[in-house]
């Protein structure tokens, strides 16, 4: 069973996604709150698999409350997937720095919602299909090959990759999954893999979207 809090100050989201998880046999909703605050402490008392978060929300926003989330070492088998709209581009490189393990726009298609629940609790990263490439794609033609603003240079254990981690790293950046990446490398899964998780461990990546912030970070982005 798959144990889900949903923090968003619209009643009728939380509603929403309340009947959503009851329909699924594998989901559980253990947890919900109306601001970030109140959505930390229903966490640390619950402590779910999965938070579903929104980004704007009183008292304490989503990405302060995902900070403080991703901070407690009590909570470091939870996985935030952060609720957005295309209206909030910019808070995307800025959520996936402080730890989110994905994005989910909030009008998507309910199997796409569960999807994204199941692909972060089974241990990966969901950049939603929708949001992924438009944000890729922006974010390398405002900043190619270099970091966001008041990022670090490059990230310090990059020396470590062999160049073949290296350019697995750029090419999970693309957004693409592992078969995908396989297909274009000519190479098998098991093979992309196996060089995304010795990166990820080479580089302390919370998750898979932590290696496509350390890409950006560190210039391993391809340009295309």
């Amino acid at each position: 069973m798959i144990r889900v809090a949903v923090v968003d100050d619209q009643a009728l989201v939380r509603m929403g996604l309340r009947m959503l998880l009851d329909t699924e046999d594998d989901l559980d909703l253990v947890a919900e709150a109306s601001d970030g605050r109140a959505g930390v402490a229903a966490v640390r008392r619950t402590v779910p698999d999965v938070v579903l978060m929104d980004i704007r929300m009183p008292v304490l926003d989503g990405l302060a409350a995902l900070r403080e989330i991703t901070a407690d070492p009590a909570l470091a088998e939870v996985r935030v997937v952060m609720l957005t709209t295309f209206e909030l581009d910019e808070y995307v490189f800025e959520a996936l720095r402080a730890g989110a393990s994905g994005f989910v726009l909030k009008d998507a298609d309910p199997d796409e919602l569960v999807r994204a629940v199941r692909v972060v609790a089974d241990g990966g990263s969901l950049l939603s299909p929708s949001v992924t490439r438009r944000v890729i794609e922006r974010f390398a033609v405002a900043a190619p090959g270099r970091a966001a603003p008041g990022w670090p240079a490059s990230h310090p254990e990059l020396d470590r990759l062999t160049d073949r981690e290296r350019e697995i790293v750029a090419w999970v950046a693309t957004g693409r999954s592992n078969d995908e990446i396989a297909a274009e490398l000519v190479v098998s899964t098991a093979t992309v893999r196996t060089h995304v998780s010795r990166a990820m461990v080479k580089l302390g990546a919370r998750d898979r979207a932590q290696l496509v912030v350390f890409a950006f970070q560190s210039g391993l982005a391809l340009p295309s």
